[in-house]
């Protein structure tokens, strides 16, 4: 890797002094002066690092991406990736759906904070496939939201790096969707036991809640009914979802037997177990908080 001229050196260091001094404006000029010279430089807790600009537009954050929830619907479905790394998996999951997605689904590929998979986002992006990147990471709920404002297509699919199509599972979830009584289809639904302390697996029909997976949506009802805010990690908040959509009235969620595989579930398996607890206990907490007890959204058995 080249080592950044001392030009480019000297004008990091001014910016580390605007940013000791809080003069954000300054900061922020000597941050476009630097990228025009073709570096990036990024704040880490020991002070700030100089890397080459990537080829391809990185943007602050997902607050950033273009709102475009008043557009009308352009397309039939767009399939959101959110990459927080794992270039591997990104590619056996991309490829997969470039292999049996319905010609006229397209895929969005968001790079959630500097990660290793940003060469493989930008090398995967074709006619079907718009990548984005972001420098600072935001929660899942919050970069989930954006991609929602961000798309414009009638039906928003989220789909885990760790869900691989085996053949046309969109079809299948696109036809569920054409029952304008149903709001939700998804690859696993579960429902509501023990007290409302627990979730067990449903079968295919009509369920209580969609796990993220892999999960279709109606883009009106994503933008009426956006994802818990407060979820910062995805675990439970993808069922507290599920309640807030079958709350305010929107329609049913089904669960449709798809040709569909799960490899290696990072979310879970690779993070930080003591995070991935913290953030999935007050997901869970805040979820029985509010429908604890709403007999009148239990589905009858």
């Amino acid at each position: 890797m080249s080592l950044p001229p001392e030009a480019v050196l000297d004008l990091a260091r001014q910016r580390a002094e605007a940013r000791a001094s809080k003069d954000f404006a300054e900061s922020d000029r000597l941050r476009e002066q630097i990228g025009a010279t073709g570096w990036v430089v990024r704040d880490g807790p020991e002070g700030f690092v100089l890397a080459p600009r990537p080829p391809y537009p990185v943007l602050p954050s997902v607050d950033a991406l273009p709102d475009r929830s008043d557009e009308p619907d352009t397309h039939r479905c767009t399939v959101a990736l959110l990459v927080d790394g794992w270039p591997d998996d990104l590619r056996t999951c991309v490829e997969a759906l470039l292999q049996h997605a319905p010609a006229d689904v397209r895929l969005v590929l968001l790079e959630n904070g500097e990660t290793d998979a940003g060469a493989a986002v930008h090398e995967l992006a074709a006619e079907r496939v718009t990548e984005l990147h972001v420098e600072r990471a935001a929660g899942w709920a919050q970069a989930r939201q954006a991609l929602v404002r961000w798309d414009t297509a009638a039906v928003h699919v989220q789909l885990d790096l760790s869900t691989v199509l085996e053949g046309d599972a969109l079809t299948p979830l696109l036809d569920a969707l054409d029952d304008p009584s149903v709001v939700a289809a998804g690859w696993r639904g579960v429902r509501v036991v023990d007290g409302w302390r627990e979730f067990e697996d449903a079968g295919p029909g009509e369920v209580e809640a969609l796990l993220g997976y892999l999960v279709g949506v109606r883009r009106a009802a994503a933008l009426q009914v956006p994802l818990p805010a407060k979820a910062r990690f995805y675990r439970n908040a993808d069922m507290e979802w599920s309640f807030l959509l079958r709350e305010a009235g929107l329609g049913r969620l089904v669960a449709v037997d798809l040709p569909v595989r799960q490899d290696r579930h990072r979310g879970y398996h690779d993070t930080d177990p003591e995070y991935r607890d913290k953030e999935s206990k007050k997901t869970y907490d805040r979820f029985l908080q509010r429908f604890r007890g709403r007999e009148d959204l239990r589905l009858n058995r």
